[in-house]
């Protein structure tokens, strides 16, 4: 949100057997995605707020496109230049068009977009879906012109400037998540209209309940706010509330992997990087976790003035070469268990990029395996992105990680092993096992529920773990027989691996006992849980891909 609160399918085509090797994660495609042919790759570009908030004006936006072309940053692909909230006249026009401020912005918003694409750079604009900008909702900023009513008229304007991306803010207590995706769904279907490309960057959690985790909002957006606004510190001690630090927000959107994508992606907010406020290991950090997470990479530092260790962490090309990899996938949770935790995530060419990333306060060894990955053999090459240099391994990932630092690796050779996604089917019912109402909670029983080929429905067999949404299935610790099934945050725990049968059967390596639909009942609702292994057909599962 800005002004930093101004200080606050069923279709069942081909079963295979759950029996065979280990697979990495790769997406679950989402039941419906924004095809509007921007935004493949996260973006990358700079933003005005986080170091000017509405201290803005023409003079200050030429210099800093000017700055990221000199600096090299444009060529690296920082091209997008977005100017926030504040460059409104208070006023629309007597046709009811927006207006660029005439004192901030005198030679007028065409202008301001053609100097940025004359360097080879893209125009970017803030507004927001409701009747007032958030500086304008907190008194900070005179007027009322927001896109409400105006939601055509305004995106032929954006298109008639040159307007290349479009982020747009929710910022009112008011509105359902079904509210909010009527009204975001009005400025998508707008811009679609004017037959122009604009990236369309939404934010569905200013002053409001904290809906981007909530929902995939691929459907509606390219990218789309999964907190509340980031601020420049490490932790907050917010689980999402506002303010948001870096860890704070990447426990947030890790378990989030399965909604991004070439056109959909996660957003956790602008970078903090170069502002102050951070140690350079949680600096590097923060970039480091923005380019696994397949993040849009916008930069919010005065680039005028970059330090060298500022230019060497938002400059690095490996990270960044991570983060605009055409899979466009966002790395998925291998293990963790709450200070050490292991990122993966697949690469174009059959690589991995993996991130050892260290929570605690102190110095930690942080171990994984190739295999773990996803990838299959017994010789490796693993590149250090921030040293470049490369070592040599037979399947071991390992580093030592300071206290908030992470180390990643691009694990090249071997072979990938394929991944086995899609939906599992109970040979009893014909049912599939399904997360109720989508939820990601730690603790959710799975059900059994009529087929229809929803994100809730889609699972991944990874080696012997089995995921959804982000998280591991789990049977309990010490399970019994009748214990339930759950989903958790994905620890590489030996209550998280299964084996798979070539009966189609799946059992709990630690408890022993198989996944089991209660009492062979085939209503929708019915819980899945854990029970002695018989192969009984209630205990039997297709992966239908």
């Amino acid at each position: 949100m800005r002004v930093r609160r101004m200080a606050r399918f069923a279709a069942l085509v081909l079963a295979v057997l759950l029996a065979g090797g280990g697979a990495v994660v790769l997406r679950a495609p989402a039941a419906t995605a924004l095809a509007n042919g921007v935004a493949r790759v996260p973006p990358m570009g700079w933003n005005s707020w986080n170091s000017f908030g509405c201290n803005i004006n023409e003079t200050l936006i030429r210099q800093m496109a000017d700055a990221l072309v000199s600096s090299g940053m444009r060529d690296l692909g920082y091209q997008h230049v977005v100017v926030d909230d504040c460059w409104f006249n208070p006023n629309r026009d007597a046709a009811g068009d927006l207006q660029g401020d005439p004192s901030r912005f005198p030679s007028g918003m065409r202008a301001l977009g053609d100097y940025l694409h004359a360097r080879g750079l893209k125009f970017g604009l803030y507004q927001v879906p409701v009747d007032r900008t958030c500086a304008q909702y907190f008194g900070a900023y005179p007027g009322a012109t927001g896109s409400q009513g105006h939601e055509a008229q305004d995106a032929r304007q954006f298109a008639a400037w040159g307007v290349d991306y479009l982020k747009y803010d929710w910022c009112s207590p008011n509105g359902t998540i079904q509210d909010q995706v009527t009204t975001f769904a009005k400025m998508r279907d707008a811009l679609a209209a004017t037959g122009r490309p604009i990236v369309y960057s939404i934010n569905p959690n200013s002053i409001h309940a904290k809906t981007g985790p909530q929902r995939n909002w691929g459907d509606v957006a390219n990218l789309w706010r999964t907190t509340e606004d980031i601020t420049n510190a490490w932790d907050t001690g917010q689980s999402n509330g506002y303010p948001m630090g870096i860890q704070n927000i990447v426990n947030v959107t890790v378990p989030l992997a399965n909604y991004a994508g070439p056109g959909s992606f996660n957003d956790p907010d602008m970078l903090e990087v170069g502002r102050g406020g951070m140690s350079d290991t949680e600096m590097r950090s923060h970039f480091a976790l923005w380019a696994m997470l397949a993040a849009p990479l916008i930069a919010g530092n005065d680039v005028r003035s970059m330090t060298s260790a500022t230019q060497t962490i938002l400059k690095n090309q490996n990270l960044i070469a991570i983060n605009q990899d055409s899979l466009a996938l966002q790395a998925r949770q291998v293990s963790g268990d709450g200070s050490r935790r292991v990122l993966a995530k697949p690469l174009a060419n059959g690589d991995v990029a993996v991130a050892l990333f260290n929570q605690s306060g102190s110095t930690a060894t942080i171990s994984t395996t190739a295999a773990a990955v996803g990838k299959s053999g017994s010789s490796f090459t693993l590149r250090d992105a921030w040293t470049n240099t490369t070592t040599s391994s037979t399947g071991t990932i390992s580093a030592s990680v300071p206290a908030h630092g992470t180390v990643v690796y691009r694990v090249s050779g071997g072979g990938t092993v394929p991944s086995n996604t899609g939906t599992l089917v109970s040979a009893a019912s014909g049912k599939c096992l399904d997360v109720p109402q989508s939820s990601g909670a730690n603790g959710t029983q799975p059900i059994i529920w009529d087929c229809n080929g929803g994100t809730n429905q889609r699972w991944t067999r990874d080696g012997q773990t089995v995921r959804a949404l982000g998280k591991c299935l789990d049977a309990p610790l010490n399970a019994a027989a009748g214990s339930k099934a759950q989903l958790w945050d994905c620890n590489g725990g030996a209550n998280q691996r299964w084996t798979f049968g070539s009966d189609g059967t799946a059992r709990g390596e630690q408890s022993g006992l198989c996944l089991d639909v209660d009492r062979n009942l085939t209503t929708n609702g019915t819980v899945v849980l854990l029970w002695n292994c018989t192969a009984a057909a209630n205990q039997r599962w297709a992966l239908v891909t």
